[in-house]
């Protein structure tokens, strides 16, 4: 039988002592650096997405878009709302999950300004009274998180914005 001070001096164990001690921070450590590279890279996607969509809506044609009620065709529109989604006008498989969940939205506004001094602008812009379309789209999508099941709050909102002046084909 092991004497009570043969056993404090043994150090036979310590490191798996160490180890079960250090695993909870590491394990913590890992799946939280996983989680941020994933809420990183999906706003990295989200925001790819907006700017796709607006560089594509700002080379439709100037007829699809009316500065005297401030209003964008259904068809670019939804078009421009597919191309955000899926990557593709026609719609096809989502980029990033939750599109379906309440909180996800994609707003198009459209505002039309003039040139510095109130200077009534030629060319493609005589159809809607010299005045340039700004289209400014808007997107915002709730994050999924992958770790919802570990207490992770799953209210975390990610939002896109680019805001574009519309040149036409």
């Amino acid at each position: 039988m092991m004497g009570l001070s043969k056993m404090l001096r043994d150090r036979g164990g310590s490191a798996a002592v160490e180890m079960v001690m250090v695993t909870p921070l590491l394990l913590t450590i890992m799946f939280g650096a996983t989680e941020l590279g994933r809420y990183f890279w999906s706003e990295h996607q989200l925001i790819k997405a907006v700017r796709d969509a607006s560089i594509w809506a700002s080379r439709q044609t100037i007829d699809n878009f009316n500065c005297a009620t401030s209003t964008v065709s259904t068809t670019v529109t939804n078009a421009t709302r597919n191309l955000v989604k899926t990557g593709v006008a026609s719609g096809g498989t989502n980029r990033l999950p939750n599109w379906s969940n309440a909180g996800a939205s994609i707003t198009l506004s459209l505002n039309c300004v003039t040139a510095a001094g109130g200077t009534t602008l030629a060319g493609i812009y005589t159809a809607n009274a010299g005045k340039v379309p700004v289209l400014t789209i808007t997107a915002t999508l709730p994050y999924n998180s992958i770790m919802h099941g570990f207490g992770l709050n799953r209210t975390f909102t990610m939002q896109a914005s680019q805001q574009t002046a519309v040149m036409g084909v």
